[in-house]
């Protein structure tokens, strides 16, 4: 089976290109992102907003843990599944304009909620829009990316996602600081309308990708976009590989995502290896802090708007760790970095156990604060961007968006499990336990991504596919090509 050649260094001839090309690249990154930025906006604007609602909608305790996961289970959850058939039935970019209509209607909804039932309704509807942006938005980027630059494209969209949520902490505190009303917290929810409404008309100027083209044969489609987004004897080469790699998938293919799972184990190895990331990725207890941040450090004995502000700084420290980590995938493999991330984040979480058995005091709540934030940065550097981009690369073509969303299917019940046990869990056994029952499960995540995560860095999407056509799954390739650069 034909690959792509790189040239000496392991970068593609042409990679850069002429400003042309470049451009494209980028109009392309910053539109089909504005999903990552709402994903992060409306996961992390509940944190705030659960502060000023339980009085306006009667929350109690049962109530306001359905709110906060109705996003995630059952609308993240079943909403990347959504996504996922979306994504191979309408296209990538078909599948993202269905993302923005969810996230501008879902916004309106919580934003006018009159109660929990409703407010839950809207909530379920942003869910579906932020599965389904998580489950395409990575492929998209993946399949457009040269493979020079695909690990930073697609880990562009972990940049948005923590931005979206740093806006969300910001815009919480400034909006909590300048309108003087309980009703504040519809604002807050409200905002997410206008990046929605951004996304859906950018769309409009962007293409396909070349490999959903190939395989429905519009392979006139496949060079046109091809060549927008690389140099004219790069494209040519690359166009060769994907259309062969299309028709031996087209001869091959079943029909039907499942009935391809069945007839080809191989397949399937994949895609337990993918929901495993998935897993291992929700039980760093990321999303315990991006949750309940706020609430954690008022039960500190902190104010609930000096909660407020001080949770910005999980956003900025988010954002930095996001940066750091793209910067990281141009010179270090893949492999390394997530499995020093897991090892930094069981370390933390065991740190931030031993915290909370300090006498209160503001000390322990600034102590607690830097432990979250010593979990967050490791998470954002080493593990969600990594994560986020090996699901975008290891899944075969012909089940490529299937089989994403059945892997961000189980990311999303994982964590919406994990959030909606999270405050009981706590009640039940303390903090102290529970933090050190996730310093636990991040140990054992060690073992897993040492033994099953490939190496996918300097290697074409087809050339993943063939590796992994040949090798079982505790010998997928863990080495980078020799002398690669790039992401």
């Amino acid at each position: 089976m034909s690959a792509i050649h790189h040239p000496p260094g392991g970068t593609p001839a042409g990679t850069g290109g002429p400003p042309g090309h470049n451009r494209f690249l980028v109009k392309l990154t910053v539109i089909s992102t504005l999903g990552g930025l709402l994903f992060g906006y409306d996961t992390g604007v509940i944190s705030g907003a659960l502060l000023y609602m339980g009085e306006d909608l009667d929350l109690t305790p049962l109530s306001e843990a359905v709110v906060v996961s109705s996003l995630l289970f059952p609308g993240a959850a079943f909403g990347a599944l959504l996504g996922g058939r979306l994504a191979d039935a309408l296209g990538r970019r078909g599948a993202l304009f269905v993302c923005a209509v969810l996230f501008l209607f879902g916004a309106l909804i919580t934003a006018v909620a009159p109660n929990v039932p409703i407010m839950v309704a809207g909530r379920v509807l942003l869910g579906f829009g932020v599965g389904a942006a998580a489950a395409v938005v990575p492929l998209y980027l993946a399949e457009m990316a040269p493979v020079s630059k695909r690990g930073r494209m697609v880990t562009i969209n972990e940049l948005m996602i923590v931005t979206g949520q740093f806006l969300a902490f910001t815009t919480n505190a400034v909006l909590d600081a300048v309108i003087d009303d309980p009703n504040v917290w519809r604002w807050m929810l409200g905002v997410a309308t206008i990046p929605a409404i951004a996304l859906f008309v950018g769309l409009f100027v962007l293409p396909d990708s070349p490999r959903w083209y190939a395989v429905r044969d519009r392979l006139d489609d496949t060079r046109r976009v091809l060549e927008l987004s690389r140099p004219a004897a790069e494209a040519a080469e690359e166009y060769d590989v994907v259309a062969e790699h299309a028709r031996r998938d087209l001869a091959e293919d079943k029909g039907r995502a499942l009935q391809d799972l069945r007839a080809y184990p191989w397949m399937r190895r994949v895609l337990w290896i993918g929901c495993g990331l998935a897993t291992v990725q929700q039980a760093t207890g990321i999303n315990t802090v991006n949750y309940y941040a706020p609430t954690i450090l008022e039960d500190t004995g902190l104010g609930a708007s000096a909660s407020l502000v001080l949770t910005i700084t999980v956003g900025v420290i988010a954002i930095i760790g996001t940066i750091i980590g793209i910067i990281l995938l141009g010179f270090v493999n893949r492999r390394p970095l997530i499995i020093t991330g897991f090892v930094g984040v069981a370390a933390g979480h065991a740190i931030l156990a031993l915290c909370f058995l300090l006498a209160e005091s503001d000390l322990r709540s600034y102590l607690i604060l830097a432990a979250m934030l010593l979990v967050v940065f490791f998470v954002q550097t080493f593990i969600g961007t990594l994560v986020w981009l090996l699901l975008s690369e290891i899944f075969p073509m012909t089940i490529r968006g299937f089989a994403m969303g059945i892997a961000v299917f189980v990311l999303w019940t994982v964590n919406a499990a994990i959030s909606f046990a999270f405050p009981p869990l706590v009640a039940a056994l303390g903090a102290t336990l529970t933090f050190g029952l996730f310093a636990l499960v991040n140990t054992g995540s060690i073992v897993f991504v040492t033994k099953f995560a490939p190496e996918t860095r300097g290697r074409t999407l087809e050339e993943l596919e063939d590796n992994f056509r040949t090798h079982d799954a505790g010998h997928f390739v863990h080495e980078a090509p020799a002398g690669v650069r790039g992401g």
